[in-house]
């Protein structure tokens, strides 16, 4: 089957756009083909910084013939519906219609055939109409064409289409439109500088073939590879170590199309400034990477660039204007730096009572007094010194102030530490300036040591509840505050750390506090409280569990009981739960639950009330009553008492028990006995089970 090519030739296209750009191209074309009944085996698209390109193969030669039934009148109907039923089938008599019957009498049936058109003109139509509703975050419209101005809206200006389709064994046809003056064709470009000609393709691996021989590598991730590959070994060559950088090289790799790695250097007197604002000024400033000595670790003073050009003078002008660029700009890190340690931290922290964090939220002067006040309670839950950890708390947000952090905003927090350093600090507490803010994702580190442990919770915490107090919660995919991230980060400081705290009792307290912190936007909130956080603490915590593999029933399961917002504890009672359930005796344990859960549900709708309170031991009449009520009396002691030591693993084991004795009283009892009394005493005795599983979870939760 035939293939069809697809390139748009354009100026360049930001980095950052390519790739979506490259997805979108490829689904709207292929959603078109199918929408046409035109099926295809396959489709790829590329992206450089000057082209869009597809490629989709095994493209029927022609849609299929189309037949419908389409029933008209009734036999016998009046002549105007019969002539408006030929007209719109097309038929000429009745003749060609068929009859079908039905209940309701018997009725003309007309078969429409529309034949299929050629692939080719289809692709004639949709093509044009894909390019002028492309979905550019960002576009422009530029001058006219032939004396007529422009109407296409690009993200650069567009040059040139190529687009053909045909069989591989023969030469294919051009898809022949017109889009705002330019018309398809099959001539498309190579490297600006080292190959700018024209050049006539005909299929995709023709195409693909002579772009790499006009200097062009169509495949970002070949780029990539070349990129990182040459880096590495150029690195290696002169004894250092490439510190790679996936986000800077899915950026320059969407800057080249012939990518040509060199390597250049800086003064050894700026390493003197921190590493990370080193880095960070060569990778912002002029998309380069840097590189270390591995024998040490720390940065050497090289870097490499990605040039997109072989010079001729093997790119000793392109190193030195980088060069150039890069020892001014690393002069301007390294007087921010030194300027910045010329004023401590905490004489920068006036400035922040002129800076609002929010307006229902007062400036940041009131929130770092807030989280001091939190650290500080925090502190003794976690293991760490209360003077540290206010101190550090004080301080934490000091660097957002500082030159350097004005200018890279990433390393906030790190700055913070590398100053607290300089000016004498406890390690702890420089440690807590830049930890403070972690775990920034889910694969961010998780902090350990105490200190940094607290300012972090306080800091999360007094966000949250900050937000939940002005009632500004995350809605749907809408979280403006990274109120979920916040969230995710308090449960992963608390479990994987280990520590044990009453969350919906800090979450009262800090409530008050911010109420009292700034009163005057509170006027109508004060009273509320902050609890009905703990919902969407368990709702981010079968998130969290869920991505690890745990069943977020289980979660539910567990919340269900009420009391719970030790999440340390939840997530220990959750892993024994889910051990439990994969046991054979937890299974069926489980089905025999939710049986007597069914029965009591329907039994209780049936007489509108509830079937609490305890048995009545005389009225057991089978040995299989009598042994489940006790187990069930044994089972809750033994239960409970484990549960009140923490040892989840034997209360479920203790629950295990309970699995014989229920077997045996469905498999011999007859719930609904004739004798009111035996029922309803049999009821209860169904409610004893669903009582006694309760000292673990409530199992009406759990998902079969």
């Amino acid at each position: 089957m035939p293939d069809l090519l697809l390139e748009l030739f354009s100026e360049e296209i930001p980095a950052r756009m390519q790739a979506k750009a490259a997805d979108d191209l490829r689904r709207m074309v292929t959603d078109k083909l199918v929408a046409e009944g035109l099926v295809y085996e396959g489709a790829k698209a590329f992206a450089t910084p000057r082209r869009l390109a597809l490629t989709v193969h095994g493209i029927p030669a022609r849609q299929p013939d189309l037949k419908t039934e389409r029933r008209g009148p009734k036999v016998g109907a009046p002549d105007a519906a019969v002539q408006g039923f030929l007209k719109a089938t097309g038929l000429k008599s009745l003749d060609e219609a068929k009859i079908q019957r039905d209940p309701k009498g018997d009725f003309y049936i007309g078969l429409i055939e529309k034949p299929g058109r050629d692939a080719i003109d289809v692709l004639a139509e949709i093509l044009p109409v894909i390019i002028r509703t492309f979905p550019w975050p960002k576009s422009m419209r530029w001058g006219a064409r032939s004396g007529k101005p422009g109407s296409l809206n690009w993200v650069r200006p567009l040059h040139a289409i190529t687009a053909t389709f045909g069989l591989e064994t023969e030469e294919p046809d051009v898809v022949k439109f017109e889009v705002d003056g330019i018309e398809s064709g099959q001539t498309t470009y190579g490297h600006r500088f080292l190959a700018p000609g024209a050049i006539a393709v005909r299929r995709f691996e023709d195409y693909e073939a002579k772009l790499l021989a006009a200097k062009v590598v169509l495949d970002s991730e070949r780029r990539k590879d070349a990129i990182l590959t040459d880096a590495k070994q150029l690195a290696f060559a002169q004894g250092f170590e490439l510190v790679e950088d996936q986000t800077l090289l899915d950026e320059v790799a969407g800057l080249v199309e012939w990518p040509v790695v060199l390597m250049g250097s800086f003064e050894p007197e700026f390493l003197a400034t921190p590493g990370e604002v080193i880095r960070a000024t060569i990778r912002n400033n002029q998309k380069c990477f840097v590189v270390r000595d591995p024998k040490t670790g720390k940065l050497a003073n090289k870097f490499i660039l990605v040039a997109n050009i072989e010079a001729t003078d093997g790119g000793a002008t392109i190193i030195a204007g980088n060069e150039r660029v890069i020892r001014a700009r690393l002069s301007d890190a390294k007087f921010f730096y030194e300027t910045d340690l010329k004023t401590k931290l905490e004489d920068r922290l006036p400035k922040f009572e002129q800076i609002v964090f929010h307006e229902k939220l007062g400036t940041q002067a009131e929130r770092i007094k807030r989280i001091e006040r939190l650290a500080a309670e925090i502190a003794p839950l976690v293991g760490a010194d209360v003077a540290k950890a206010t101190r550090a708390a004080h301080l934490a947000k000091a660097d957002l102030l500082t030159e350097v952090v004005g200018e890279f905003p990433e390393v906030q927090g790190l700055m913070g530490k590398y100053y607290a350093l300089a000016q004498g600090e406890d390690a702890s507490v420089a440690v807590a300036c830049e930890e403070h803010y972690k775990p920034q994702g889910p694969a961010d580190r998780v902090p350990t040591d105490p200190v940094s442990v607290a300012v972090a919770l306080a800091d999360k915490i007094d966000t949250l509840v900050g937000f939940w107090a002005i009632d500004e919660k995350p809605t749907g995919s809408k979280d403006p505050y990274a109120l979920r991230r916040a969230a995710l980060g308090v449960i992963r400081l608390l479990v994987e750390n280990g520590v044990r705290i009453s969350l919906g009792e800090l979450f009262d307290k800090h409530y008050d506090t911010v109420i009292r912190s700034i009163a005057q936007h509170f006027q109508t909130l004060a009273g509320k409280g902050a609890i009905d956080l703990l919902p969407f603490f368990a709702d981010r915590l079968k998130v969290q569990l869920r991505e690890q593999g745990a069943r977020h029933d289980l979660v539910d399961a567990v919340f269900a009981l009420g009391g719970q917002d030790d999440l340390l504890m939840i997530v220990r009672r959750v892993e024994a739960l889910g051990k439990f359930l994969e046991s054979d005796d937890g299974k069926n344990l489980l089905a025999g639950t939710k049986r007597a859960g069914n029965i009591l549900s329907i039994e209780e709708k049936k007489d509108k009330r509830t079937f609490d309170g305890a048995p009545e031991p005389a009225l057991y009449s089978l040995a299989e009553e009598k042994a489940l009520a006790r187990a069930i009396d044994e089972v809750k002691a033994e239960a409970s008492a484990a549960v009140a030591k923490e040892d989840f693993a034997a209360a479920m084991s203790a629950m295990a028990k309970l699995r014989p004795p229920v077997d045996a009283f469905f498999d011999k009892v007859r719930v609904n006995d004739d004798d009111p009394k035996v029922r309803e005493n049999r009821l209860k005795l169904l409610n004893e089970i669903r009582s006694a599983t309760r000292a673990v979870a409530d199992f009406s939760k759990i998902q079969d």
